[in-house]
């Protein structure tokens, strides 16, 4: 089958490289799929760069967590599945979990082997490119809007950013009830992310004091969810921005520490830091039923060719993109 490889011990882009390898065959309890469409999100430049939690890959890895595909057979003992059905996989897989596109082989390939516990039916309207973008960023998402601190409709939301979480993190916000602010350097991301229903628009290049505009606009009251993509280099700002017995979900770290980063502020406020991990199947599935019910699409930003998957790498790496990217498989 063809997939792309990250090599061992890459540290760059050019470290993937596309092979052929054996095409795999479903074991007791596993399911074959026939990937059709996988996304990238900045997990998978760490990867690909050598930079990522776990170091350097020590194996030549199939990289990417994100992907959806069509079942093309299964082991002994699945019930859940049968050839045709099309199915997202989870994040991790396993019990203990574990990721997939490090330490386990990923999506970035012709077939894939799942245990059935690691695989979720597609909402019927979406597509598969749609699809493939939900098991790390739009679970991310959802945990951050639907767990941690409940959420009330007619709440505020505040995301950071236009990235994959920070727009599907409106998306689920919105159809949740929620007013929801947003932050972005372009203008034109801006105007975007309003076509999608943000009531708010922060331009932080314009206004790098944007937690006092967040307070201006709400009155003084503060966000009661800031979905904080970045960290380091914005926490300072987000303890300003959250509202009384509010909630920061730290989830990115893509900037720099600066200032303090010490959470006292938080104290005076009764308001809470919660850091978040992408999420677990329970996660996964609530998801998958909000999106059925609402019928709210994932944003893709761009789709590419199997081909083109450097590419791919390079349009995350360049930082341009609103939504998901996406590799059609």
């Amino acid at each position: 089958m063809k997939a792309y490889q990250v090599v061992q011990g890459s540290k760059s882009i050019e470290g993937l490289k596309r092979v052929e390898l054996p095409k795999p065959e479903p074991g007791p309890g596993q399911v074959l799929v026939r990937m059709r469409a996988a996304s990238l999100n900045f997990r998978d430049l760490a990867v690909v760069n050598g930079k990522y939690i776990r170091g350097p890959l020590e194996r030549d890895t199939i990289p990417l967590s994100d992907g959806a595909g069509e079942v093309e057979a299964v082991g002994e003992g699945v019930a859940e599945f049968k050839p045709g059905d099309r199915v997202l996989a989870t994040f991790t897989q396993g019990d203990p979990p574990a990721a997939l596109g490090s330490p386990l082989d990923g999506t970035l390939a012709e077939y894939g082997v799942f245990d059935r516990r690691g695989l979720l039916h597609v909402p019927p309207h979406l597509s598969f490119e749609e699809a493939a973008t939900l098991p790390c960023a739009g679970v991310t998402a959802w945990n951050a809007i639907a767990w941690g601190r409940p959420f009330r409709a007619g709440e505020t939301v505040l995301t950071l950013g236009t990235g994959g979480v920070s727009i599907i993190a409106l998306q689920l916000a919105k159809a949740a009830g929620a007013r929801v602010i947003i932050t972005s350097s372009s203008d034109e991301k801006l105007e975007r992310a309003r076509a999608l229903g943000a009531d708010d628009l922060i331009n932080y290049t314009k206004t790098p004091e944007w937690a006092a505009e967040v307070l201006r606009l709400t009155g003084g009251h503060g966000a009661d969810k800031v979905i904080e993509t970045a960290a380091f280099g914005t926490l300072p700002q987000s303890y300003q921005a959250v509202a009384p017995g509010g909630e920061i979900e730290l989830i990115g770290v893509l900037t720099r520490a600066t200032g303090d980063l010490s959470p006292h502020p938080l104290m005076f406020k009764g308001a809470t830091l919660r850091g978040l991990f992408v999420g677990g199947r329970e996660h996964a599935e609530g998801l998958v039923r909000m999106l059925a019910v609402t019928k709210v699409k994932p944003v893709v930003d761009r789709v590419f060719d199997f081909e083109q998957a450097k590419e791919a790498y390079e349009h995350l790496r360049a930082a341009k993109h609103f939504g998901k990217i996406v590799i059609r498989i």
